[in-house]
């Protein structure tokens, strides 16, 4: 499984339809309105790098409004609740 963190640019006007129809394609996660830099974040997973040339240019890319994205591949998860389970010694 490939996770991808995709920073995207919108049209303010379009931010509401972009976010929920982004979130509405197969392989995105999650999507999350933010102040700064980008307008979107949208969380990628997906079975192959194969899917994600196919996902972000061809749809994300695609959605009315977006006007750029920045996609980063995540090699590794430090996720708290994953950590510490990995520690557990079984109580």
């Amino acid at each position: 499984m490939i996770t991808a963190i995709v920073l995207i640019h919108v049209k303010a006007e379009n931010i509401p339809e972009a976010a929920q129809t982004i979130a509405d394609i197969e392989g995105v996660s999650e999507v999350y309105s933010c102040a700064g830099d980008v307008d979107l974040v949208a969380i990628v997973r997906v079975a192959g790098h194969e899917d994600l040339a196919d996902l972000i240019p061809a749809k994300i890319g695609k959605v009315p409004g977006v006007l750029d994205t920045d996609t980063h591949i995540a090699f590794r998860s430090y996720a708290r609740a994953a950590t510490e389970s990995a520690f557990s010694v079984g109580d």
